[in-house]
């Protein structure tokens, strides 16, 4: 029996270049509010859902947080990138990874904790068209990363297993994620994550960036 794989790629850090912009804006947003974050720490939390940058936010600071103010932080954040998404690119071979799959028939969807407002320009400046490609973003589902509401959803959206997805991303969020939908992982360096990080929390490879993935596909289950 046949087992076909597909592909559910995160976007920030896996197919653009845009973890640091988004780490820049979280700063700018903090910062308006008045509350001392180190850049560094903000970086770790890249990926993960609002829910749980919040909580990990309040233990950090020991700040109270209130709901109106967390809502206010996260439109700040939208404003702030929208500043920042003109020097967002593709990652190297990000193009091409994408259109090698479809080429060879292989199934493949997006899945991002981040939501379409900020999401869009990112998939603009990567040519893909929400309209065309199966994407799902964090206003999509109930939970995102490191909850596996996204790729699930991805898989459902593809009518295939989750079982029998590949999911790529550069956060340690979404190795956990995979590893809870059951679903393989292949952890990409350029996020800014390293690779024993990754595969101790589930990638089974790890790549430097979808050039490289690109070139050793045959190895983790794609057929060029």
């Amino acid at each position: 029996m046949r087992i076909d794989t597909n592909f559910l790629f995160d976007l920030d850090g896996t197919l653009v270049d845009s973890v640091y912009q988004h780490v820049t804006a979280w700063k700018e947003a903090l910062d308006a509010e008045g509350i001392e974050l180190s850049v560094w720490r903000i970086h770790r939390k890249i990926g993960m859902s609002g829910g749980l940058f919040t909580n990990q936010l309040l233990r950090e600071t020991g700040l109270e947080i209130s709901e109106s103010r967390i809502e206010r932080l996260r439109q700040l954040h939208a404003e702030a990138y929208k500043r920042h998404v003109k020097s967002v690119r593709p990652l190297p071979g990000a193009r091409e990874l994408l259109a090698a799959l479809t080429e060879n028939g292989i199934a493949w969807a997006i899945a991002t904790s981040g939501r379409l407002e900020t999401a869009g320009p990112n998939l603009a400046a990567l040519g893909v068209d929400p309209g065309q490609v199966p994407v799902i973003t964090r206003d999509l589902v109930k939970y995102a990363k490191p909850d596996p509401d996204l790729f699930l959803a991805a898989a459902a959206r593809l009518d295939v297993p989750i079982e029998t997805s590949v999911v790529v991303g550069d956060s340690i969020w979404d190795m956990l994620a995979a590893v809870r939908c059951r679903a393989l992982g292949i952890g990409l360096l350029s996020g800014g994550y390293g690779a024993a990080e990754l595969q101790a929390a589930g990638a089974y490879r790890v790549f430097e960036d979808p050039a490289d993935l690109l070139s050793r596909l045959d190895e983790v289950g794609g057929r060029r």
